[in-house]
C-alpha cells in the first residue's frame, strides 16, 4: 500500500492535475473579468477601486499569467507569488472581515480563510515544485537518470 502510495504521490500526472486544480479556480476568474467587463467594473468600484476598468485589466492578467506559469510549472515560484498576493490584497481590499458589525462580517471571514488557505496551496505547490526540479537534477547528476 505505501509503495502505491509513494508512486502515485511521485507521478507526473498526479503532479500535473494537482496544478491544474489549484489553477482552475483563478482561471475562470481571470476570465470572468474579460468575458463579463462590466460585471468586473462594479465590482472594483464596489470595493472602491478606481480607475475601475485599469484595475479590472490588473486583476484578469495577474489572475490569467499567474495560473498559466503554474499549469506550465515554468517560472511557477513567480506564478504562486503574483496569486498570493493578489488573494492577500483581495482580503484587504474586498473582503474586509474585520468589521463584524455590518451585514455579511462573518461571510467576509469565511471567504478570507479561504483565500489564506489558498495562499497556503500556492506556497506549498512552489516548494513542491522547486524540490522536484532539484531532485531531478541531483538524479541526472548522480544516477544518470534521465528526464521522464
Amino acid at each position: 500500500m505505501r509503495e502505491r502510495i509513494g508512486l502515485a504521490l511521485d507521478s507526473r500526472g498526479l503532479w500535473v492535475t494537482a496544478r491544474i486544480f489549484l489553477s482552475t479556480v483563478f482561471i475562470f476568474l481571470g476570465l470572468t473579468r474579460l468575458v463579463d467587463f462590466r460585471g468586473g467594473l462594479l465590482g472594483m468600484r464596489a470595493a472602491g477601486l478606481e480607475p475601475a476598468w485599469l484595475f479590472n485589466v490588473a486583476t484578469a492578467t495577474v489572475l490569467t499569467s499567474g495560473a498559466a506559469l503554474i499549469l506550465l510549472d515554468r517560472a511557477l515560484w513567480l506564478g504562486s507569488a503574483m496569486l498570493a498576493a493578489f488573494s492577500m490584497l483581495t482580503i484587504l481590499f474586498a473582503h474586509q472581515f474585520g468589521v463584524f458589525q455590518r451585514p455579511g462580517g462573518v461571510n467576509a471571514m469565511y471567504w478570507s480563510l479561504t483565500h489564506l488557505s489558498l495562499v497556503g496551496g500556492l506556497v506549498a505547490t512552489a516548494i513542491a515544485s522547486r524540490s522536484r526540479k532539484r531532485l531531478q537534477v541531483a538524479l541526472e547528476l548522480y544516477c544518470g537518470v534521465s528526464p521522464r
